[in-house]
């Protein structure tokens, strides 16, 4: 009786030892991304990646110089993503869009996305945890 209670306890601990370490390692916005360095981009569809827990869609950036960067722009889990109209078959790659996030922290040409919108003005957003991914305004700084 006493080992089976001990056996019990142990794998409680461990349960909640690992469930800990799962939500520590889920980061929020602000720990990787800035809300003060909003992102205005245009740009060409290069992946899209309908992937747990974080989809991702890659651009292709012309810069004013006329070289091209790829960034990275984070969103919600597909589920979401479905549910907000956003599947292979609708952002093929090649496809033009302008793309509204914030910039990640670390200086790398990624964000996180708050919506992308397509050219003739139909808004995905991106179901992510970024301010404004559920539908509120979105950041105002062109870039």
């Amino acid at each position: 009786m006493k080992q089976e209670f001990w056996s019990g306890l142990t794998i409680v601990g461990v349960a909640g030892l690992l469930a800990s370490a799962y939500a520590a390692a889920h980061h929020s916005i602000a720990a990787a991304y800035d809300e003060n360095a909003p992102l205005n981009m245009q740009g060409v569809v290069t992946r899209v990646e309908l992937t747990n827990p974080h989809s991702w869609l890659w651009v292709d950036v012309t810069n004013e110089d006329g070289t091209v960067t790829n960034w990275g722009f984070e969103g919600g889990p597909p589920v979401n993503l479905f549910r907000h109209g956003l599947t292979r078959d609708t952002l093929p790659v090649g496809s033009e869009i302008k793309v509204f996030a914030y910039q990640a922290k670390s200086g790398e040409n990624k964000g996180v996305a708050v919506f992308f919108e397509y050219l003739d003005g139909r808004k995905v957003f991106m179901g992510g945890s970024a301010p404004g991914a559920d539908g509120q305004p979105r950041p105002d700084n062109d870039r």
